[in-house]
């Protein structure tokens, strides 16, 4: 089975906690409070737990890195305070300074002396980690699934080393680490990810010689992307996400969070929330997804893919251990660089709709206006503004582009009328047809489409008629 995992961002902790306590009975059995560290306090804690039995919900926390030991104390004394048996608690703190170096080009290297306090702080509490592992950032930045993966591996390694290096038993330091990793559309390959990242994970952690081969075991919490999200055909984001959600539970993951299909371009309603957890639910209550360990098991298929993305992977891993490790390599800019070609290269394929993105790219809908929605967050690929340190990776939705077509389409004013004419044989010209009005109505054109005309005259005195602005002519 895996935890439903629902997170909160907390502005005022009464609220959150009602919230809390609310999808706690309409099974959320996963938590993840996301807080400033200015609020870091023991009555947040107090506040944000009050009602809720620690014992029976995993519990995850994300604050500013550099209050992450003052808060790891805190909820120690409230967990002692309350007679909690220790090793019943279980979830992480989302402590990951890294990914500010990788994604933002930010120097916090001073922070990563922290890392030994915080698993000191932690250590009575044996299923509650503190260490993360970010790989779901590069997922989201349009990451293939290999570079995820390898790039995940290292990181982790980077982690493991340095605090083996600080004095941290090995055991304790690899049961400290918990992986956040994303889920593409790529179905049967993301069952192989993680399939291959527990198998090579253990094989790392192994060249530590932990005590216990319960060390070796990988936590991975799995969110569906936002790389693929859409803000037009935005229903369309319940299928991804529905499939990614699959993988994921197939393969056997700890935790799974399912983004709402409409966060893309607003704060996700109570709607698209309950939408959200009902997927999960689905896979687990009707789908009976968790009655069965590792069912991808024997599929000659999916066997295969594992060890051919394990192959792959492990090179990269080695690649990157031979530059010094994760953290010299972003130093120097090669894994930013890898990601943001990578990136470029996904939005010229879906430029030239080698790469489909369904109701965008690929089949949009037509007569759909944006309504006023915008997209949220900046999609544009600018990247960060101020002067970094190091170099910083430039993450934006595959489908921004076309939005933004759209969307100055409908700023316009004017949106123009595109005409088919089609005429001739039937098979060429309803193919052609087809082709034309996706391809214009991929920036929001008005498209008229005819079942055919048996003469030329016919057909242009029905464009003239409808005062089109391009008319397409198809036929053989």
């Amino acid at each position: 089975t895996w935890y439903v995992r629902q997170n909160i961002d907390v502005t005022d902790a009464k609220e959150a906690n009602a919230k809390a306590l609310d999808i706690l009975n309409k099974g959320i059995d996963s938590l993840g409070f996301h807080f400033s560290g200015k609020m870091v306090s023991k009555e947040l804690v107090e506040t944000l737990l009050d009602g809720i039995e620690c014992e029976y919900v995993e519990l995850n926390f994300s604050t500013c890195k550099r209050h992450s030991v003052e808060l790891a104390n805190i909820l120690t004394g409230y967990f002692e305070a309350k007679g909690y048996d220790k090793e019943k608690i279980t979830g992480s703190i989302d402590w990951d300074p890294i990914e500010k170096i990788v994604m933002q080009g930010k120097d916090v290297q001073p922070l990563l002396q922290l890392g030994p306090q915080l698993v000191e702080a932690l250590k009575d509490y044996p299923h509650f980690r503190c260490i993360t592992v970010n790989a779901a950032s590069l997922n989201n930045a349009g990451a293939y699934i290999v570079q995820e993966l390898g790039y995940a591996l290292a990181w982790g390694n980077e982690y493991l080393a340095e605090l083996v290096e600080a004095g941290v038993e090995p055991t304790l330091a690899a049961r400290k680490i918990k992986f956040n990793m994303g889920v593409s559309e790529n179905y049967f390959m993301e069952i192989a990810k993680f399939r291959a990242a527990r198998m090579l994970w253990a094989e790392i952690v192994k060249q530590y010689e932990p005590k216990c081969d319960c060390a070796c075991q990988m936590c991975v919490n799995a969110t569906t992307t936002s790389y693929n999200m859409t803000m037009f055909d935005s229903y369309v984001n319940l299928l991804r996400s529905q499939t990614e959600t699959m993988s994921a539970a197939i393969a056997g993951v700890h935790s799974i969070v399912v983004r709402p299909f409409d966060e893309v371009y607003e704060q996700p309603t109570d709607f698209s929330e309950r939408i959200a957890r009902n997927q999960q639910l689905l896979l687990k209550e009707e789908s009976h997804f968790d009655k069965v360990v590792d069912p991808s098991a024997g599929s000659y298929f999916i066997e295969e893919l594992t060890t051919s993305l394990a192959d792959v992977a492990w090179k990269l891993f080695l690649q990157v251990e031979d530059e010094g490790g994760f953290l010299e390599a972003i130093k120097k800019g090669t894994v930013q660089d890898d990601i943001n070609a990578t990136n470029k290269k996904r939005h010229g394929d879906a430029a030239k709709r080698k790469e489909f993105i369904l109701g965008t790219n690929q089949f949009p809908n037509f007569t759909e206006k944006s309504d006023g929605k915008q997209p949220r967050n900046c999609s544009c690929g600018c990247g960060h503004k101020d002067e970094t340190a190091f170099k910083a990776i430039h993450a934006s939705r595959l489908a921004a582009d076309f939005e933004q077509l759209r969307l100055e389409t409908e700023k316009s004013g004017k949106t123009p009328t595109a005409f088919m004419l089609t005429i001739g044989n039937l098979a060429w010209r309803q193919a052609r047809a087809q082709f034309s009005s996706n391809f214009l109505a991929c920036a929001g054109y008005k498209i008229i489409d005819n079942l055919g005309f048996d003469t030329i005259e016919e057909g242009v005195d029905a464009a003239i008629k409808a005062g089109a602005d391009i008319v397409v002519l198809c036929s053989s």
